[in-house]
């Protein structure tokens, strides 16, 4: 009997670890993702997954058009967004660089 008690209790601390450590921490960069990509409007200069940096020219319910270039504009799945680059650079400034 000690030796299922002890099994059992193991098991609840890998599955309390395991939530803990993965599933928890992926819930909520997904619920940070999700509001992200639902507070992006017209104007912001946005970042998608695959690396392409664009401003924003339309949206739409699922959709949103990215200028890439003037007057070009490429058409995306708005949760291909990864990040805003509006909110870490002010406008007109640029990134300090090392020499």
């Amino acid at each position: 009997m000690q030796n299922g008690a002890s099994s059992l209790i193991f098991l609840v601390v890998l599955i309390g670890l395991f939530y803990f450590m993965l599933i928890r921490p992926q819930k909520r960069r997904v619920q940070e993702h999700a509001e992200l990509v639902n507070s992006i409007s017209l104007g912001d200069k946005v970042i998608t997954i695959g690396g392409m940096h664009g401003t924003v020219r339309a949206l739409g319910d699922d959709q949103i058009e990215l200028e890439i270039a003037p007057g070009t504009t490429v058409r995306f799945v708005k949760s291909a967004i990864s990040r805003r680059l509006t909110e870490e650079l002010g406008e007109g400034s640029t990134p300090d660089q090392s020499e």
